[in-house]
């Protein structure tokens, strides 16, 4: 009886960030890769609210917090888990006293992903900053967002569709820096294969595209090729009036 040997793989990875038709960048993004372990990477996204510096300290307190964290993570030993709850508790509090010498009271979406040596990856999100799981073109999973107009879907009371629309759709009901404590939504994939992609992204840009249509982007094109088209469409569709915008791709590529 053979035994059967692991599948060579590569990881290809890109980000985006543009500034869309807002005077300011608030959004930040990163894919950082861990200092002793090369296949091991932690995608971070925050996109700031507050005011001319307030959202921008908010998002950059969530890339410093992230930083500190994963330099001090040990792959295969430390939880996964664990590392994204605390980036979500450990930047919320940041951002509260960050607050304390903010022009406007700071606020931040978070969307996280962290890739272990194994191809498990972990998943943490707050806010309306949502992170896809696709496998080839179809989707395998979605991170639901924290917002008024979300809740209004999960009762029945509008569609999708409707929901992009909505005057109220940037009215989020958890995030980083606010009153209350920011929901730590955590979700977990055993294994991620050759052909699966995974994205966090900005509300600047995901508003502008179908699910099927990102799938379309990132199974027919290398990470920075979609990035870039993605960016452009979205810069196109939002005709003059677009907002910050953001996203972080990894694809598990085989190797043959």
């Amino acid at each position: 009886m053979s035994a059967v040997l692991p599948q060579a793989y590569r990881l290809l990875a890109a980000t985006g960030l543009h500034k869309g038709d807002r005077p300011y960048q608030q959004d930040q993004v990163e894919i950082l890769r861990h200092p002793r372990h090369p296949d091991c990477l932690l995608a971070v996204l925050a996109d700031g609210m507050g005011g001319k510096s307030g959202g921008r300290k908010a998002a950059d307190q969530v890339l410093h917090t992230a930083h500190q964290l994963f330099e001090r993570f040990a792959p295969g030993k430390d939880s996964g888990p664990d590392l994204l709850r605390s980036l979500i508790t450990e930047a919320h509090l940041m951002i509260k006293l960050t607050a304390i010498t903010a022009e406007e009271e700071p606020h931040s979406t978070v969307a996280a992903y962290l890739l272990q040596p194994g191809r498990a990856c972990d998943v943490v999100h707050a806010g309306d900053s949502r992170i896809y799981h696709f496998r080839g073109t179809e989707l395998v999973s979605r991170t639901m967002d924290d917002s008024y107009v979300q809740r209004l879907i999960d009762e029945g009371q509008i569609t999708e569709e409707q929901a992009n629309s909505h005057p109220q759709g940037n009215l989020l009901t958890g995030c980083l820096g606010s009153h209350d404590d920011p929901p730590v939504t955590l979700h977990h994939i055993d294994r991620l294969e050759p052909g699966d992609t995974v994205m966090a992204c900005s509300d600047g840009l995901w508003h502008y595209f179908t699910q099927r249509e990102l799938a379309m982007f990132l199974n027919s094109f290398p990470p920075r090729d979609a990035v870039e088209m993605l960016v452009t469409r979205a810069r196109q569709r939002a005709n003059g009036t677009g907002d910050n915008l953001s996203l972080a791709v990894v694809r598990v590529e085989a190797i043959a």
